[in-house]
């Protein structure tokens, strides 16, 4: 079962992006830190420059699908924050996928 664990408080988001290592393309940036499991989480940003809520859930919800379905694929023992830059509403769900997954290679 895919369960996707999902970063909540602001607490742990300043200290992931104070702390954390990031790589970013044009569309999205990650941030990664360490945590002190065998897990992972993910927590995703979309800033109100990306477009009205409708966009900014739409992006929230594609970036939840890739992660939740690809999350084998990701390095466990992470804490992972998912931002998109303003471009991104323009992107299908496959081209997100594609940028994401190149993104997350980089960590390897």
């Amino acid at each position: 079962m895919n369960v996707l664990q999902v970063i909540k408080k602001n607490k742990d988001y300043k200290k992931i992006y104070s702390r954390g290592k990031s790589v970013a393309d044009p569309f999205i940036v990650i941030y990664s830190l360490r945590n002190n499991s065998d897990g992972y989480r993910f927590g995703f940003t979309v800033s109100k420059k990306v477009g009205n809520a409708v966009v900014r859930n739409r992006v929230r919800r594609i970036f939840k699908e890739v992660c939740r379905l690809n999350l084998e694929k990701f390095p466990k023992g992470y804490d992972y924050i998912l931002l998109a830059r303003k471009n991104i509403s323009s992107r299908k769900y496959i081209q997100v996928e594609e940028s994401l997954l190149k993104l997350f290679n980089k960590f390897k």
